[in-house]
């Protein structure tokens, strides 16, 4: 999985951080945005449909559920990268 995640960022994957504000500014991806799990399904139109998306939190349980929120939401191109840590250096 790592290896599709390291193509995606590399050729543009927007990287999506489901924490918290706080979590996001002690530390985060380079380039991620930050979208709160919570509020992800109201700032859905901050995310290009026909763009992959990477999504990350601290563990893989929150950008799991986001992952889903998504998919619902007609995202075809998602992938849970799991947490910050499980983020691969790019």
């Amino acid at each position: 999985m790592a290896d599709s995640i390291v193509e995606l960022i590399k050729h543009g994957a927007k990287i999506v951080d489901v924490r918290t504000p706080a979590e996001f500014m002690d530390g985060a991806y380079p380039n991620a945005i930050n979208i709160p799990v919570q509020v992800l399904p109201t700032r859905l139109a901050e995310l290009p449909k026909d763009e992959p998306i990477v999504l990350y939190c601290a563990s893989g349980a929150r950008s799991a559920a986001a992952t889903q929120t998504l998919k619902r939401a007609g995202y075809t191109h998602v992938m849970n990268a799991g947490g910050l840590a499980d983020m691969p250096e790019v």
